[in-house]
């Protein structure tokens, strides 16, 4: 996996005292790089087992002990890496999964249901096709290998394979894939676990029950909940209960929200007072106040996300993912019942599951429950998540040993080829779906989230492009915003070559940082009352560091406005209330920065150039044509 909700800093964004972009974005952003490491060390570790398999097994067995005094902890470096490492893993899993409940498309609780449903699916029909073909083998104790999506690896193939699928489906298989791991987390507590030591187990729970009262007093200091996480682990691992769990249960249990407008202006106040009094005291205080600006959740998945991605399952696969390839071993996997289970569970089990169980919540709701995406992309989103491995490896550790351990990783290993073979195949045979078809079948009927939240009235906002036009841009910005005025030439070029876009100008003065941007906002409204808003938009975005007064006065005679009317409304702050209007509807919808675009009412979360509109412009279009 890779981080991500709430919104966070981004290098091509001016924010309000410390901003934020959609955490979805940024934890999307590293897949593709992250399953290309996870390849790599699978690769890395085939060779590696069948080059030098004895000095393979024997390094991943080596005893590491950490001890404090008396007390500590020994294991193989193996056990280290599954049951140490990868609770970092699931603490990002429960952190994204987190962010989406709070800040996400599944804020919405009724969307949660039929990924839910699907999930379910996507897990009981793999297991129930592991159990047939093991029935009478005595294999079936391995059922729980062939239940649980790896996230890191479907999303990456998702990445490479569907860059024209609808951006829904990434939060579909997202989903799908953490209710498997949840799932998934759950049996290996309760089947996978050895001798249950109940007092260690009591410990846990009362560890967990301390973390959720410090949660409930407000405390925000991370080395509190850091410590109270080490104890769980510790207390899981002695219980004989799969430690993993206790990463999960501290990111589900992280909150989501964006910055706060209040929070944001504090932070700058204490980076102004620091300014002028740098000393070691207020150097602390301007980073707590930092820190306090921004969620728990950010905060961490910033933290944790790359190490996630790019060291703990790299690692992972390195120690799991050796085995023997040769003609006789092949042989021997490819007719076991171990092998064959899993390999029909994910490849088979897993689309026809989670396509099953959609279309059953469908039509049992009669229409009510729809996949946020068409049922192609739901297609897609079964094939891809026919791809386990992390936790399909996990399991297998615990439940088999010798031959069977190496034919349930013949197993894992075959169902990634063939689940991403299969997936290609369903998408270029979607796209070969005449239009009108593809678009039904990629995109759905189900009515998207709206994150805009105050709409369009175009007899009130500032529109420029056809009033009926069947995409609508909206921009927040401020005219003395850099990364606007870098924005500005693309938006220019967007309307130029797409006559179906209709533009929306709403002002997000960034008063703590532009000191002269809500002047020029109300000049920008000042010239609207004489009827040349866009006259003066532009004016102002051509000379960015020249918005004082007499700056002001001169374009306003360069345009030929009245003059005197223009001055009296420039110093009567006539404008004002429009501006404050805006600024109100941005805080309903979540903006802390500029510049903030909305296309067809869902936040755009691209590069602020011409290509990434372009294509965020595009897919809104296609969706809008279902309509017509």
């Amino acid at each position: 996996m890779n981080p991500p909700a709430g919104e966070r800093n981004s290098p091509g964004r001016t924010v309000r005292g410390d901003g934020t972009t959609s955490a979805l974005r940024d934890f999307l952003r590293t897949e593709t790089g992250s399953a290309v490491v996870l390849v790599a060390s699978v690769l890395a570790a085939l060779g590696w087992a069948n080059l030098a398999p004895s000095a393979y097994e024997e390094f991943w067995r080596t005893h590491l002990s950490v001890r404090a005094g008396p007390y500590g902890v020994s294991l193989e470096l193996r056990e280290w890496v599954n049951s140490g490492l990868m609770a970092v893993f699931f603490l990002v899993v429960g952190l994204e999964t987190r962010r989406e409940f709070d800040m996400g498309e599944l804020r919405e609780r009724g969307r949660l249901t039929l990924p839910l449903l699907a999930g379910i699916g996507g897990m009981v029909v793999p297991v129930a096709a592991y159990l047939a073909v093991n029935a009478g083998h005595g294999t079936t104790y391995g059922w729980g290998v062939a239940m649980s999506t790896d996230t890191a690896f479907a999303l990456g193939l998702l990445s490479l394979v569907g860059r024209r699928m609808p951006a829904g489906l990434r939060v579909f298989v997202l989903t799908v894939s953490v209710v498997d791991d949840f799932a998934a987390l759950g049996v290996i507590a309760l089947a996978y676990s050895g001798h249950v030591t109940v007092p260690a187990l009591l410990t846990a729970l009362g560890a967990f029950g301390v973390v959720l009262l410090v949660r409930a007093r407000g405390v925000r200091r991370g080395g509190v909940y850091a410590l109270l996480a080490v104890a769980l682990w510790l207390a899981l691992l002695e219980s004989g209960v799969e430690p993993v769990v206790a990463g999960l249960a501290m990111g589900l249990l992280t909150y989501a929200y964006p910055a706060a407008r209040g929070d944001l202006e504090r932070a700058g106040r204490l980076f102004r007072l620091f300014r002028e009094q740098p000393t070691p005291e207020l150097e602390r205080t301007v980073r707590y106040g930092l820190a306090t600006a921004i969620s728990p959740n950010d905060r961490l998945q910033r933290m944790w996300h790359p190490w996630s991605s790019y060291l703990v399952v790299p690692l992972f696969a390195l120690a799991n993912a050796g085995i023997t390839v040769g003609g006789e071993q092949l042989a021997r996997a490819l007719g076991s019942p171990v092998t064959l289970g899993v390999l029909l569970g994910y490849t088979l089990g897993k689309p026809l599951g989670i396509l099953g169980a959609s279309a059953l919540g469908a039509r049992l709701s009669r229409g009510r429950l729809l996949p946020s995406v068409g049922w192609g992309s739901v297609a897609v989103g079964g094939t891809i998540s026919g791809v386990g491995f992390t936790v399909s490896l996990l399991i297998a550790a615990i439940a088999f040993d010798g031959a069977r351990l190496e034919e349930a990783k013949v197993g894992v290993l075959g169902a990634v080829v063939c689940s991403s073979v299969l997936t290609w195949l369903v998408v270029h045979g979607l796209g070969a779906l005449p239009r009108r078809m593809r678009l039904r079948a990629l995109y759905g009927r189900a009515e998207g989230v709206v994150d805009l939240a105050v709409p369009v009235d175009p007899d009130r906002d500032h529109v420029r492009g056809p009033r009926e036009a069947p995409v609508t841009v909206v921009e927040y910005g401020d005219f003395e915003c850099p990364y606007c005025g870098r924005a500005e030439p693309a938006v220019r070029d967007l309307l130029a070559s797409d006559g179906d876009v209709r533009y929306v100008w709403r002002h997000f003065p960034l008063d703590d940082v532009h000191v002269h941007a809500r002047l020029a906002a109300v000049a920008a409204e000042a010239a609207a009352a004489q009827g040349r808003f866009w006259e003066m938009h532009d004016l102002l975005f051509a000379h960015q560091d020249a918005l004082r007064p007499s700056d002001l006065s001169g374009y306003a005679e360069e345009l030929g406005l009245d003059a005197e009317r223009f001055h009296r409304d420039l110093a009567e702050r006539a404008g004002a209330a429009r501006v404050t209007a805006d600024e109100e509807s941005a805080d309903l919808g979540g903006v802390s920065g500029t510049p903030t675009f909305f296309v067809n009412g869902r936040r755009y979360q691209g590069a602020f150039d011409l290509a990434g509109l372009t294509a965020a412009v595009r897919a809104a279009r296609e969706r809008a044509a279902l309509t017509r």
